[in-house]
């Protein structure tokens, strides 16, 4: 029987294509951008959404455009940030069974099949990460991040760790189970840092950037 070819994997290499394309025609040129992450299932009565869309509207007034996932929770928060800050909002959502709908603060939206070339897009187009608490693919965005910053697949790149009561017992863990091993060196815990005040991520990003004679992006503050 003859394979249907929609169904084929080289009918999926014309579709992974189609999107790394499409991405990249669509974000190039955004400018200097942040990427924010956290759990898609908070409220806006939660704490951490309250304090992503403070971080993304200071981010954005300092002159960065906000990418999130484009869904609910944090990402929402973040994009609503963005929008009210007049910085330029953007939402990378992912086509799962529990369908996402992207949120109603995007300036651009783009839709996505598969994780990896949502994942390629997150990297290829921020300066950094600022990651709030969340689940399980919060936990990915964060160490696939750290996994290439080791492995020098991209250089120099900041990663925030947003509220340190949340992310304080994880850091432990790291120092005592796979340090104790030798499964990681003390030196790798140095590529994160945490903060818990939304007015100074954009003076860490800002002072990152300089450090490494980076253009930084104009203030927009009226």
């Amino acid at each position: 029987m003859i394979e249907d070819f929609k169904s084929s994997d080289p009918w999926r290499v014309f579709r992974i294509q189609s999107e790394l394309v499409e991405g990249f025609e669509t974000l190039h040129g955004i400018g200097p951008a942040v990427s924010v992450f956290g759990s898609a299932r908070l409220t806006e009565e939660s704490f951490y959404y309250q304090e992503a869309f403070k971080v993304a509207k200071a981010l954005s007034q300092c002159g960065f455009s906000i990418i999130t996932g484009g869904g609910p929770g944090i990402m929402e928060a973040a994009n609503k940030g963005a929008k009210l800050g007049k910085g330029k909002s953007i939402g990378l959502n992912i086509e799962i069974p529990h369908e996402q709908r992207p949120n109603k603060y995007l300036d651009i939206s783009l839709n996505f099949r598969y994780f990896f070339v949502r994942k390629l897009m997150f990297i290829k187009y921020s300066i950094g990460f600022v990651i709030f608490p969340g689940g399980y693919g919060t936990f990915d965005e964060l160490f696939e991040a750290l996994t290439l910053v080791q492995t020098n697949k991209i250089k120099s790149f900041p990663i925030v760790l947003y509220g340190s009561e949340y992310w304080r017992g994880l850091i432990n863990w790291l120092k005592q189970a796979p340090h104790t091993i030798g499964a990681i060196n003390l030196d790798d815990l140095n590529y994160f840092v945490l903060i818990d005040h939304p007015e100074a991520v954009c003076g860490y990003l800002r002072n990152y950037l300089t450090r490494l004679n980076v253009p930084l992006p104009e203030f927009q503050y009226e």
